[in-house]
């Protein structure tokens, strides 16, 4: 760890960042995309990292262009030699063609790079929209046990609807619900008390949650939603405000909706109480290993486009 860095911080960070290079607003081409995983993967702060966020219909894309770059193969574009002995990459399949098919490709894309020779990857994650709570029992019919599922909830839903069905629909299936937290335009930003609800609502169920999207930036503030030229802005969610209201949820520190949306508008970085012993916001603490649990088994983590961001962030602010 460095010197800046404290226990909480690393239990915090721990797996978090799905990356999303592929998504907006980044946007980027395959072959950055699996190029910067890769260079992230060897970096200093790798243990940040989750899995390679990859739409289904673009697979064989992946199989293609990111072959080179996965464990086992020998890159030729600078980068140090991958032995067979590196784990493999952990890929979340995004669904955005119908359920069998996606399943599928799936099992064509992990029967493939169980060989060292083709780059060593395995999809062990789905992700998918629903409309109704009804719509995560048929999938979950289909869907193997061994790949783990988040579901997005709609968006009239988090914006002020009931989440309670699609959260009962989760309650015991080993399924996450999944909530979009923003996106490229001020509109696609949930306020402090929608988030907040259904966060109590997924707690509440016992049922883990992926997040997605505006989540770029540890604390809550006004940021650019676009990389474009004068883009829009609005005031973002922080995955800090965010995981440590979850985790206080969960460990019973605070108790019910206000609170965490209290702790979901806080702007104030110094505020959050992330040492070698205690994680919290203000005179509210929990010990460490009680965030470890929460992240195990309640905020699993978010996806972002930006890997670099969020930890660059963090070192401004001194946490790293």
């Amino acid at each position: 760890m460095s010197n800046t860095e404290t226990q909480a911080v690393r239990t915090l960070l721990t797996g978090l960042i799905d990356y999303a290079g592929l998504f907006p607003p980044a946007s980027l081409s395959m072959s950055q995309s699996a190029t910067n995983y890769a260079r992230e993967l060897q970096g200093a702060h790798a243990y940040a990292l989750g899995r390679f966020l990859c739409p289904v219909s673009r697979l064989d894309e992946l199989s293609t262009q990111g072959a080179i770059v996965m464990p086992g193969t020998y890159a030729t574009s600078g980068y140090q030699e991958m032995i067979d002995a590196a784990d493999p990459w952990s890929v979340g399949a995004i669904l955005d063609t119908d359920l069998d098919g996606a399943l599928d490709a799936i099992d064509r894309f992990n029967a493939r790079h169980a060989e060292a020779d083709a780059g060593r990857a395995h999809i062990d994650a789905i992700e998918m929209k629903v409309d109704k709570p009804g719509d995560i029992d048929e999938a979950l019919d289909e869907i193997p046990e061994d790949l783990a599922a988040a579901f997005e909830l709609p968006k009239d839903i988090v914006f002020g609807g009931d989440p309670r069905g699609f959260v009962a629909a989760l309650a015991g299936n080993s399924a996450a619900c999944k909530v979009r937290c923003g996106g490229v335009t001020p509109d696609a930003i949930p306020s402090p008390g929608d988030l907040a609800r259904v966060m109590v609502t997924c707690v509440t169920g016992d049922v883990p949650m992926k997040l997605t999207a505006g989540l770029h930036h540890p604390i809550r503030a006004e940021y650019p939603l676009t990389y474009d030229d004068n883009p829009p802005t609005g005031v973002m969610h922080g995955f800090m405000n965010v995981f440590i209201a979850a985790a206080l949820l969960r460990a019973r520190a605070i108790k019910g909706e206000a609170q965490t949306a209290d702790i979901l508008s806080e702007t104030d970085q110094s505020a959050f109480v992330l040492t070698d012993e205690a994680c919290g916001w203000r005179d509210i603490t929990i010990e460490v290993g009680k965030l470890a649990r929460a992240r195990e088994s309640i905020a699993l983590g978010y996806g972002s486009c930006s890997f670099e961001e969020p930890i660059g962030d963090l070192q401004t602010l001194g946490r790293l």
